[in-house]
């Protein structure tokens, strides 16, 4: 099952190295690894690649679908990046201010996988960036 998980994380390479030779991603790729060994029902992702510079972190999010891909494991994800939500979920759940209750339940119809430039991924942006700032005069203009 190791080797299976390693494989599938695409860190076969590295088995016998310590954590201090990996990189942020592949740290970030070995433990989705390790939590995929105990065959969870949900996997539950709060802030994972939020450490990550930007090329790494948008690479991170494609493992993550491939990963998903061959796991088909529900997977609820915390993050405080749209274009995260968007290229990730299926369903983004917009929460309030504190204290926190569902705001809004977006649904992201987009075949994967997700062009971050395309008009339907923009509309998307643009519907949850109307949830935060509908209640700020003008800012919403600013954002976008």
């Amino acid at each position: 099952m190791v080797d299976y998980y390693l494989q599938l994380v695409d860190l076969s390479d590295f088995a016998k190295a310590y954590p201090k030779q990996l990189s942020g991603g592949m740290k970030q790729r070995a433990s989705i690894a390790r939590t995929l060994i105990e065959n969870p029902e949900i996997l539950l992702l709060d802030e994972p690649f939020s450490a990550l510079d930007a090329f790494t972190r948008m690479s991170m999010q494609k493992e993550l679908l491939k990963i998903w891909g061959a796991e088909q494991k529900t997977m609820i994800l915390v993050t405080h990046d749209i274009d995260e939500a968007i290229f990730l979920s299926d369903r983004i759940v917009v929460l309030s201010e504190r204290p926190s209750t569902i705001q809004n339940i977006i649904e992201v119809k987009q075949a994967r996988p997700r062009d971050r430039s395309s008009y339907d991924f923009l509309e998307v942006r643009r519907k949850i960036m109307c949830e935060f700032f509908d209640k700020h005069e003008n800012a919403i203009e600013y954002y976008l």
